[in-house]
């Protein structure tokens, strides 16, 4: 009997190539993926710096990727198996914008891209996500935070997708084609986010005694960087006016608005509180983060630089 035959009458026959039987390379999952951005216009829109739009689309895909992190670190682990499910399909949504957007950044400037060993596998946006360091990211710092329990959770997810949906609403005209194209499907997946988070706030707020003490806790330790979502960059400033990107200070009014509907409902004071100020001058976007995103980026990574040639 030959190897194939052993297999023949298995329930799992179509996983195996039967002519290559004793070849393992197609468990080498990760690095055979087609291209993210395959069959969509990369052509920086004229008149456009490439450099500016990588820088761009750095910060709203490391926004993305570095929650999805965060929000990974629930499964298993959530209040229940519901909320466990939920929580990684977030994420999962998060991590694709982030693929899109890192591997944007890729194409509209190379040069963005860490070098690697000379035959390293690892595509572009792989290359972005783990294996720049700290000082490279340029996410703000909200997402960096721990978890805390289920409800600081909760008040960051809220806070966070009811600001990144109104600027993927607007992202929708940009004249980049990339970016246009991710809003729009960035906007049904954030829209899920931003609600579920609302449902989840509104009935911890008004649940037990144990609950709403924990969303206010929650709220506290969140809202200090609240002011910092709002504050453009220079890039940011300049891609809004070309048309590109959005300037983050026009949706505080937006973002203040719903915020506001869903505190009255749940019968919270919208928070007075000392925002968490520049650090060196600078903010997330400018490559200046917590101590917790760093040991966040140090678990995130480890395997990759472990294996900078590894195929997965």
């Amino acid at each position: 009997m030959t190897p194939a035959d052993d297999f023949h009458d298995s329930a799992y026959d179509g996983l195996l190539d039967h002519h290559t039987v004793a070849d393992d390379s197609q468990w080498a999952f990760g690095t055979e993926f087609e291209d993210p951005l395959a069959g969509v216009d990369t052509t920086v829109p004229a008149g456009e710096d490439p450099h500016a739009l990588a820088a761009y689309c750095l910060m709203i895909g490391d926004d993305a990727l570095v929650n999805a992190h965060r929000l990974s670190e629930w499964c298993s682990r959530a209040p229940d198996l519901e909320e466990d499910i939920a929580l990684a399909n977030i994420a999962l949504d998060l991590l694709g914008q982030a693929r899109l957007l890192l591997a944007r950044a890729a194409t509209a400037s190379p040069d963005v891209v860490p070098p690697l060993p000379p035959g390293s596998p690892v595509p572009p946006e792989d290359a972005l996500a783990f294996f720049r360091d700290d000082a490279a990211f340029r996410n703000v710092r909200l997402v960096e935070g721990d978890n805390g329990d289920f409800a600081v959770t909760i008040v960051r997810l809220l806070l966070f997708s009811t600001w990144r949906l109104a600027l993927l609403e607007r992202l929708q005209s940009s004249r980049d084609q990339v970016l246009a194209a991710v809003a729009a499907k960035g906007v049904k997946e954030v829209t899920y986010h931003r609600d579920y988070a609302a449902r989840w706030f509104l009935t911890l707020s008004r649940g037990t005694e144990e609950s709403r003490s924990r969303v206010l806790a929650g709220l506290d330790a969140v809202w200090r960087f609240h002011d910092e979502l709002f504050v453009p960059t220079r890039i940011e400033a300049s891609l809004a006016d070309s048309g590109v990107g959005v300037d983050p200070a026009t949706v505080a009014e937006e973002v203040a608005g719903l915020l506001d509907e869903v505190f009255s409902v749940s019968g919270v004071d919208r928070p007075d509180l000392p925002q968490v100020g520049a650090v060196a001058g600078g903010r997330g976007r400018d490559g200046r983060h917590t101590e917790a995103f760093s040991h966040l980026l140090a678990e995130m990574q480890s395997v990759a630089r472990a294996h900078p040639s590894g195929r997965w």
